[in-house]
């Protein structure tokens, strides 16, 4: 069968095959930059934070009358003791913002004292002796804080102070590519050395450039519970609800003049479901559209391909009257999609290019990478053949007879 019978076949319904292929061209642009926005999307909500979240539970006690400093302190202590009492609890700690909570605390850090010096924003992480251990943090480099070290949030910023600081690997990097960072001095809170460097630890919330979100410092400050959230870490996943109710109960009658809601108790799982459900919503819209657009495209090929049958029934019959099979009918509609497929495909790669490029400049999307066009062809390509299969498997059944009939 030569292409060029059915291309003069097809210049006699340019309009027809004109408004398919923009409808196919237009179908390629959108799922396959739809496509990119689904996998950024899964990619975001499935990043490592670099704490054993499934082993992680938190827990925020607010305060409801005024006390002193001290008292507030020992109240916590006496809460950290209690709950690491609690059966299925390993390690306890208070930390002054959770990963994936609302706030998010950060300091500007520098190489160099001086006013002019180039600063980046960090975030920051205060907590006690059992921080690590907590949120399972592996060492990279270094070492942990000693006991020694650690401080009051007031002995931190300090006029003078010299706190140790642990900072994440990828932060090491950024400030010292290729070299170890143990030893090495940053500024954020007066003049701080760092002793060690985790694997990775992550911003509680987005914020500024993806390279800073494992931009991460943590400083050995002993904080009460009115400053920050108690995190417990359990031994098996299928203790975190029991455990859950066992805090609420003993935070409730062990400290007077508290607030303990289970609307502030959750799992660190939970936590990130919750933090993610608007990407999640997103990415299920976007399936949602690009669904609609390729049912709407194959209707579009089934309508155009049965007309077509319907007006070349009689051609039809006499092909078959002079020997054609139904093989050579089915193949003829298979190519002659395949054809427009592949225009709008190759006018579809072109806008989903220039749909990138629109969405790079109004929102903060990387481009296109150029595996979702082969992706996004196949798909079309598929699609188109399913579609158009049913109305030429119904002109490959006309017989030759009707060529007669219509003569």
């Amino acid at each position: 069968m030569h292409f060029r019978h059915i291309v003069h076949a097809l210049r006699h319904h340019r309009i027809a095959v004109s408004l398919l292929v923009l409808e196919i061209a237009f179908s390629c642009a959108v799922v396959c930059n739809a496509l990119f926005l689904i996998g950024t999307r899964l990619d975001r909500m499935h990043r490592p934070t670099g704490a054993d979240e499934m082993h992680i539970v938190e827990v925020v006690v607010r305060s409801v009358a005024p006390g002193s400093a001290k008292a507030i302190m020992a109240q916590t202590r006496t809460d950290l003791a209690a709950l690491r009492a609690i059966p299925g609890v390993t390690d306890v700690s208070v930390i002054n913002q959770p990963l994936f909570g609302s706030s998010f605390s950060a300091s500007g850090v520098s190489l160099s004292k001086a006013d002019n010096a180039p600063t980046i924003h960090v975030t920051q992480y205060f907590g006690d002796a059992q921080l690590a251990g907590t949120l399972g943090l592996k060492l990279a480099d270094g070492r942990w804080f000693r006991p020694d070290e650690f401080v009051s949030d007031e002995q931190l910023e300090g006029e003078g102070a010299t706190v140790p600081v642990i900072i994440t690997r990828a932060l090491a990097e950024h400030f010292f590519p290729g070299k170890s960072a143990v030893g090495k001095v940053i500024y954020a809170f007066g003049t701080n050395r760092v002793v060690g460097v985790v694997d990775r630890l992550v911003q509680p919330r987005d914020y500024g450039s993806a390279e800073s979100y494992e931009y991460a410092m943590i400083f050995p400050v002993n904080l009460s519970f009115a400053q920050g959230t108690y995190l417990l870490r359990v031994k098996d996943t299928s203790q975190r609800d029991p455990v859950i109710r066992d805090a609420l109960r003993t935070l409730r009658t062990d400290g007077p003049l508290r607030l303990v809601s289970p609307r502030d108790a959750t799992t660190l799982q939970a936590a990130r479901a919750k933090y993610y459900r608007n990407d999640r919503a997103m990415a299920w819209m976007l399936v949602g559209v690009c669904v609609l657009l390729l049912v709407v495209t194959a209707v579009g090929i089934v309508g155009l391909t049965s007309f077509w049958v319907a007006q070349r029934r009689r051609q039809i019959g006499i092909r078959r009257a002079i020997g054609a099979t139904r093989g050579d009918i089915l193949r003829y509609f298979q190519i002659e999609n395949f054809l427009i497929a592949t225009l709008g495909i190759a006018l579809g790669m072109l806008l989903a290019y220039g749909l990138n490029l629109l969405l790079m400049q109004h929102y903060e999307l990387g481009r296109l990478p150029g595996y979702y066009l082969p992706v996004g062809t196949l798909v079309l390509w598929t699609l188109g053949q399913l579609a158009v299969y049913g109305p030429a498997l119904r002109a490959s059944n006309v017989p030759p007879v009707v060529a007669t009939r219509s003569a």
